[in-house]
């Protein structure tokens, strides 16, 4: 899997700056979408690593995200999560602030608070991000990242306890957890078929390739001479 540029603090504190000119006029390289796999990422470098992003203009959705953790036991962060959900307004409840109980609403608030979503910019930026359970169509069929910066494997130290997003979601109300594991069940049934199809393919394409090596070299010579 392809990486997502992480930038040195330094660096990342003049990224919407960094343009490049071309033709007298500022441009900002970015790709048409970036879908990360959340799977086995911690939720606070992760999010930290795409509210930049999205600042800087690059849309990004997010798949998996009931397989995203965070640090810390189950009891830990059941105990603070029911003292966040405990925040609310006296005397009106029902106008906020609210406490979403899906895991993909909970990684979007999260990257919210890293976003000064009450200004235009904000707005904008956090209209760019999509954020999901499992790994819904069209999403199943497209190229996914990783973010290196923030993978659990690298960052926490081995041995450290950690929560995965899903199971806390479940313990504090959220109900799908038994239809997502039904969904991605069959989704991977559908993705090995079609990489094992895939496989083949490229393994009758190496056979044509080597049968046919020796007839086509004086036309391979040319076109290395050109640079192809």
């Amino acid at each position: 899997l392809e990486r997502i540029p992480i930038l040195t603090r330094r660096e990342s504190k003049h990224h919407c700056k960094s343009l490049c000119r071309e033709s007298g006029r500022n441009v900002i390289m970015l790709e048409k979408e970036v879908i990360i796999d959340g799977r086995d990422h911690l939720l606070g470098r992760l999010a930290s690593v795409v509210a930049k992003e999205l600042l800087a203009g690059q849309k990004v959705v997010i798949v998996r995200c009931d397989q995203m953790v965070v640090s810390g036991s189950m009891v830990r962060n059941r105990v603070k999560y029911q003292y966040f959900r405990q925040k609310r307004m006296n005397t009106n409840p029902s106008r906020g602030p609210f406490h979403f109980k899906s895991p993909g609403r909970m990684v979007w608030r999260t990257i919210r608070g890293m976003i000064p979503h009450k200004t235009a910019r904000g707005a904008e930026a956090l209209s760019r991000l999509s954020t999901f359970e499992g790994i819904p169509h069209p999403y199943d069929k497209k190229k996914r990242q990783v973010v290196p910066a923030a993978l659990r494997i690298l960052r926490l130290k081995p041995g450290r306890d950690y929560t995965v997003m899903g199971d806390l979601a479940h313990s504090v109300g959220w109900k799908h957890r038994d239809l997502l594991k039904t969904l991605e069940e069959k989704r991977k049934v559908k993705a090995d078929a079609f990489y094992q199809k895939k496989k083949a393919r490229s393994e009758l394409k190496a056979k044509a390739e080597a049968a046919v090596a020796g007839d086509v070299s004086a036309q391979n010579k040319v076109l290395e001479s050109s640079g192809y």
